[in-house]
């Protein structure tokens, strides 16, 4: 049976609880707050429902009840007292010197099986104790601890994606230069690799998945193979404007036949003039 644990990812220690719990509560709070003026809340006798500000961002906590009794067995740990067991639990909600000598509370993973594995800080705990020995040892303890999720260690901070694309007038653009060979990249697929992350990867835009897709002749977004290789236009928004003319049928004087075949997609109609 696989038991709750916590990995201490400062120093890689594992600590194992003595039993599972029966209940986990999780709790999610969006960022959301009531709007403020530097007075008061924002009121109005017209109003339904306060206004709310968009923070971005906000909480998940987990909530877990565990047991530890001394008389159990199961423990690595021998002793009379119960404290010795939930001790170091305890101390995850102590704050430790950090690499940049500010005190923080330790990073831990809580660890159950193969379903859970949350990275988060110990926020916070606390413990009933009973069965007291005539020393005054405590042999049983009910431990309540909150764990409040942070951002997977070590991942890249989201950047904000460059802008789409703007459409420009055809008129004011080169096509020739636009569409020229040596400004068409390539990409090689591989496993996984899917069209919406291929076009935010070149584009930062996962909607221009379908313009990959027309441009290169995918008759399904799901069509890619490992090896496959895709031709990235360097202008998306001229492309675009192609592709829907020519489906569309319009015409435009101002639109040369041979910026037309140059894309790949008219290579058939290409060979055969």
């Amino acid at each position: 049976m696989d038991r709750v644990a916590f990995l201490v990812l400062q120093t890689n220690e594992m600590l194992t609880c003595l039993l599972n719990p029966e209940t986990l509560v999780l709790r999610r709070s969006a960022g959301v707050r009531v709007r403020q003026s530097s007075a008061s809340l924002l009121s109005g006798a017209q109003l339904s429902d306060d206004p709310v500000l968009l923070t971005g961002g906000g909480r998940t906590e987990l909530e877990l009840e565990l047991l530890f009794d001394v008389t159990l067995s199961g423990s690595t740990v021998t002793t009379e007292d119960v404290r010795d067991l939930t001790g170091p639990l305890w101390n995850l909600a102590e704050n430790t010197v950090g690499t940049d000598a500010y005190r923080v509370p330790p990073l831990v993973r809580l660890i159950w099986g193969r379903r859970w594995n949350i990275p988060g800080v110990i926020s916070a705990i606390s413990e009933h104790l009973d069965d007291f020995t005539a020393e005054g040892a405590p042999r049983r303890s009910w431990l309540k601890m909150r764990l409040l999720r942070v951002r997977e260690i070590n991942a890249p901070i989201p950047e904000a994606p460059a802008a789409a694309a703007v459409a420009v007038p055809l008129e004011e653009i080169d096509l020739e230069t636009e569409l020229a060979e040596e400004n068409i990249r390539y990409h090689i697929v591989l496993e996984g690799d899917r069209l919406d992350a291929i076009a935010f990867q070149y584009y930062g835009s996962a909607s221009y998945w379908r313009l990959l897709a027309s441009f290169n002749g995918l008759d399904t977004p799901y069509a890619l193979t490992p090896g496959m290789i895709l031709s990235i236009p360097p202008a998306p928004s001229v492309v675009e404007q192609l592709l829907d003319m020519v489906e569309t049928g319009a015409e435009s004087a101002r639109i040369s036949f041979s910026s037309i075949l140059r894309l790949p997609l008219f290579s058939p109609l290409r060979e055969q003039l």
